[in-house]
This record gives C-alpha cells, sequence and structure tokens, in this order.
C-alpha cells in the first residue's frame, strides 16, 4: 500500500463496497428493527397508503415516513427482497462518507479526506449502520451534513450554507424527528458561544428564509399526518417516542452512564487506539477552530445519549463523523508503536476463540431462550472461519513488530480485514443463528398458507417473509403458533411443524 492519492481513492472504493454491499442481498433481515422497518414498509405499499406507517395493522408512530418512501421506491424498482429494502441505508451511507470526505477536502486537502473516508468506512460499527434497513443511516447523513453545513457557514459566510443546513436538518426531522434539529442546534450554540458570538448564533437560527425551507420540507407530512391520526400520533410520536425515551428506557434498552463507553471503544474498532490518541491532545484540539467544534459535536452527543433513560448503541453514532475527521487530522503524529494494533488483535482472538467462549458461557446464562439458540453453535464455525480470524490475528501480530511499512498504512489495511470479518463472516453468522429460523419457519407458512398467531414472541421479520399479518394472543385449539421452543411444553399436544435454534411453528390439536 502507498500514500499516493490514486491508491487511497481506489481503497475507499473497496471499502464502501466491501463493507457497504457486499452480502446485501444474503443476510435475512434482523429482528426488531429491520423486520418492523420493513413490515411497515410492506403494509405502506399494500394499504397504498404512503402517509401512515402501519405495523400489523396497527399505526406505527415510532419513525415518520421518510424512510418507508426510499424504501418502498426501491421495494418496486427491484423487487420485494433484503437487497431492495438494505439499498437505501447503503446509499445514504456512501453518501455520508462522501459528505465527509468532501468537507475535509475543502477544509485542509485530499489526503486527509480520503485518511477519514476510508478509516469511517472500514471501522466495526459504521458497515453494520449502512446495512441495516431502517432510518439510521440516511439520518447521520443528514445530520453530519447539517453540521458540517452550519460549520462552513460559520467560517465563511456564505448564506447557501445555511440554507443547506435548514434544508439537511428538515429532511432529518422527516427522517427520525427532532434529534436531527436538537444536535445541530445544540452543538453550534456551544461553538459560538465559545467564540462570544451569541447574538450571531441567534440570527443564524432565526433566518426567516432558513425557517421557511425548514418547514416546506418537514412540515407538510407532519400536518398530514396529524390530520389522519389525530391526536394519537402527537402522543405516541412526540412524547413516547421522543420524550419517553430520553426520560426512561422503553422496550429494556436501559444502561448506565458509562453505557456508550465500551460502545465507542469497540464501535471505533481498529482504530480505538488512534482516537485514545488523538483525543489526548485536548488543549491543542481546542485551540483550533475546527477540532474544537468536532470535540463539541461529538461530547455533547456522548453526553446527551449517556444521560438518556433509552440506550441503543447507534444513538451515539450521531456523533462519530466528527470523530473520524480528528482521527484524520492527527493521523500523521502517531506513533509507530505496536500497542496501536492491539485493540484489533484482540479483537481478532476473540472471533478465532468464539465458539469457545459461547461453550464456555452457555452454563451460566440465564435466558433459557438464548440458550436454546445457541445450542449448536459450534456447527456454524466453518474451517474457513478459523483460518481467516487466525490470519488475521497473525498479520496483527506482525504490524506490531515490522517497520517498514508506516502505522497509518497498516491501520488502514487493518480496517480493511475488519469490514471483510464483517461482511464475509460475523453478519452472516449471526443471521444464520438468530435469524434464519424465523425466516425458514415464514417461508414455510407462506408456502402452505398457514394463519399463524405468534405468542410470546415478537418477530415482525416473519410478517414480511410469510408476506401477511399475524395476530398476536394466546393460542387456542387449531391454531398454527410461532413461538419460542422453550414454550413448547405449554402447548400441550401440539405437532411440531418446524423447529430450530429456538423458534418452534407448532399446530394446536381442534
Amino acid at each position: 500500500m502507498t500514500s499516493s492519492h490514486t491508491s487511497l481513492r481506489l481503497l475507499l472504493l473497496l471499502a464502501i463496497s466491501l463493507g457497504f454491499f457486499l452480502n446485501l442481498h444474503s443476510v435475512p433481515l434482523f429482528d426488531l428493527d429491520e423486520g418492523a422497518f420493513s413490515e411497515a414498509t410492506r403494509e405502506m405499499l399494500l394499504r397504498g397508503d404512503f402517509i401512515s406507517p402501519y405495523l400489523n395493522g396497527e399505526p406505527r408512530f415510532d419513525k415518520p415516513a421518510f424512510i418507508h418512501w426510499l424504501q418502498a421506491a426501491s421495494v418496486l424498482a427491484f423487487g420485494w427482497n433484503e437487497f431492495a429494502l438494505r439499498l437505501p441505508s447503503a446509499l445514504a451511507a456512501s453518501v455520508w462518507v462522501l459528505v465527509v470526505y468532501g468537507f475535509v477536502r475543502t477544509m485542509r486537502d485530499e489526503r486527509y479526506a480520503l485518511i477519514a473516508a476510508i478509516a469511517m468506512a472500514t471501522s466495526l460499527e459504521i458497515p453494520i449502520i449502512a446495512k441495516a434497513a431502517t432510518a439510521d443511516a440516511a439520518l447521520n447523513l443528514f445530520i453530519t451534513s447539517a453540521m458540517l453545513a452550519a460549520f462552513l457557514f460559520q467560517q465563511r459566510q456564505r448564506r447557501g450554507y445555511l440554507y443547506a443546513c435548514f434544508v439537511l436538518m428538515g429532511l432529518g426531522f422527516l427522517t427520525k424527528g427532532p434529534v436531527a434539529v436538537a444536535i445541530p442546534g445544540a452543538v453550534t450554540l456551544l461553538f459560538y458561544l465559545s467564540r462570544g458570538e451569541f447574538k450571531a448564533w441567534l440570527r443564524a437560527v432565526f433566518d426567516p428564509l432558513g425557517i421557511a425551507l425548514f418547514l416546506a420540507v418537514a412540515l407538510p407530512w407532519y400536518v398530514l399526518q396529524y390530520l389522519k391520526e389525530g391526536d394519537a400520533f402527537i402522543a405516541g410520536f412526540f412524547f413516547k417516542h421522543n420524550v419517553g425515551r430520553f426520560q426512561g428506557a422503553m422496550e429494556g434498552h436501559g444502561g448506565s452512564v458509562f453505557y456508550y463507553v465500551p460502545v465507542v471503544l469497540i464501535g471505533l474498532l481498529p482504530y480505538t487506539a488512534v482516537l485514545i490518541k488523538t483525543l489526548a491532545q485536548g488543549k491543542r484540539l481546542w485551540r483550533d477552530e475546527l477540532s474544537r467544534y468536532l470535540l463539541l459535536w461529538f461530547a455533547l452527543v456522548f453526553v446527551l445519549f449517556s444521560l438518556s433513560g433509552t440506550k441503543l448503541p447507534h444513538y451515539v453514532v450521531y456523533g462519530y463523523a466528527a470523530l473520524y475527521i480528528l482521527m484524520a487530522l492527527n493521523f500523521d503524529r502517531l506513533p509507530g508503536r505496536g500497542w496501536l494494533f492491539l485493540p484489533p488483535l484482540l479483537l481478532f482472538v476473540l472471533l478465532l476463540l468464539l465458539p469457545e467462549f459461547i461453550s464456555a458461557a452457555l452454563p451460566h446464562i440465564k435466558d433459557a431462550h438464548t440458550t436454546a439458540m445457541l445450542q449448536d453453535h459450534a456447527g456454524y464455525f466453518s474451517t474457513t472461519y478459523r483460518l481467516f480470524f487466525a490470519a488475521a490475528a497473525g498479520l496483527m501480530l506482525y504490524f506490531m513488530w515490522e517497520t517498514r511499512h508506516s502505522a497509518q498504512s497498516k491501520l488502514l489495511a487493518s480496517g480493511m480485514i475488519t469490514v471483510c470479518a464483517l461482511s464475509l463472516f460475523i453478519t452472516p453468522l449471526v443471521a444464520a443463528i438468530q435469524q434464519a429460523p424465523v425466516k425458514e419457519a415464514a417461508a414455510l407458512a407462506k408456502a402452505r398458507d398457514y394463519p399463524v398467531v405468534m405468542w410470546r414472541l415478537n418477530t415482525p421479520s416473519f410478517n414480511v417473509y410469510a408476506q401477511r399479518l399475524v395476530e398476536k394472543r394466546a393460542p387456542r385449539a387449531g391454531d398454527i403458533v410461532l413461538t419460542k421452543s422453550i414454550y413448547l411444553a405449554d402447548l400441550v399436544g401440539a405437532e411440531v411443524l418446524y423447529q430450530k435454534n429456538g423458534i418452534v411453528l407448532a399446530r394446536l390439536r381442534d
């Protein structure tokens, strides 16, 4: 690997291809999020109602409709499959990375821009977001673009950047709601205050044309949705799924105030050591206006969601673009020391020995369904899997002691290995254990035209694959029931139609 721009451009193209598009079509939809988003899109097309998302026949007030419009357009173009449902996210993530590239190239030079974009595309968490049939890739694109446009406006005082920021916040508001306005608004306030320019911030925030552009983008759907669904939409969307998520843990997604510390350290692999080294230069970073803006951006996201009652790993990703830019700007300051490769080495060793770790943990897992799901895990780890991660770990050991190549080049190579591991092995493995049984049970129900009752289980991807609505209630005589295998003993005299990895489809006697 060389440091030429041509090589780095090719590496960026390869990183996006491997990380965002490889195996996009071959992995079953993950529950709950991918299943819920995809089923709501299916029902939108089925009902012919492109205003109000529904899930299993009931109004779904979790998110606005924008991502469902994108998925619906993709499905109409490419058919009803995983590729079409995930394509909007993969494309949004690609543009997200290229926006970061374009910004850094504008502010510094192309080499820093390419490093920032490659590191972003080859870290652990971004490709997961890019391949998820959810609203998160699009939301991150809009938040990041709005944040960068706001900084360019402050630096260059060109109104076009300000108006672009308002339009992008409007698109974000149409994608997931108030968070798309709250983050740019709060970060820019802190940055302007650090410069003693509060009045300038007020003038920008209350720009009449900017507000008009925001409302023109975001308001029509909210008005139409309110006219259709009434106060239930306001209570469900704004109070339950926005205010309520911050005030308390929803759906069991809670955690301590330190929840996002390990999430960030793991999510930025293999660049974790780069992050630590970069943030250690706190005072120097604060003196530079761009670095200060990026620090405020990530810090606000990190603190805000650390204090939130509901915690999910992807919430902190709203501030990741700031970290990739910061790390890229400090990439040349990295020492050529072996400890930079310790985080990816530990990752690859962990994955190499994952079957042994699961076997050791199984007797101590208290959740009976998880135990049932992992009972036959050993059969999913192939020889190729073992050889890949043994080679990856060996290469990290080599990188720790080799001195002919720069640490920067070796880190980017580590990133490429990480996305290959994720796309070729980890995601397909998890999907085979967790989601393939749901998809197979749904295929059986569709082929035999079974009317299915879902009991003590919430897997909306079943609806997607079975292409039908599913009742959720206690089973009655004659029902065909989809449930967890741990509840099979409660279904007296049930005939098992399908059973695998803790999932069972059974027919009750009349």
